[in-house]
């Protein structure tokens, strides 16, 4: 695995421990401006949607697992692909999710942020 995959897969340990964490500081940092984040239910938010829901609790990670098969990097991007599985309490509502997941890192002065997100649910 090559140093660029090592620093992404690090990241995206990062920001999984910042949503467990409730850790905003952490994951604002670890995530652009530009960021795309789609959710299992198919809601697709923009940063500041996704950082204000998280602010009012209605997003509470209480698990997640992350399996990764595989990272790609191109240059100053990465993709990385794999499975995320979480309890958590989404909009008042306990659920459990297991998705597919595709993550979209880039590169920017050094440090590797995500600029987007989307999960597929596995069917039942």
């Amino acid at each position: 695995m090559t140093t660029d995959a090592q620093a992404v897969l690090a990241a995206e340990d990062r920001r999984y421990q910042a949503m467990l964490d409730g850790d905003l500081e952490t994951l604002d940092a670890l995530c652009t401006d530009e960021l795309s984040y789609t959710h299992s239910n198919g809601v697709r938010d923009t940063k500041a949607e996704y950082f204000a829901k998280l602010r009012e609790g209605y997003y509470v990670y209480h698990r997640i697992d992350h399996p990764v098969e595989r990272v790609e990097v191109a240059d100053d991007a990465a993709v990385v692909v794999g499975r995320m599985t979480a309890d958590l309490t989404s909009g008042g509502v306990r659920k459990n999710i297991d998705c597919l997941a595709i993550a979209v890192w880039t590169r920017s002065g050094g440090d590797w942020r995500l600029l987007a997100y989307a999960p597929t649910p596995i069917p039942a």
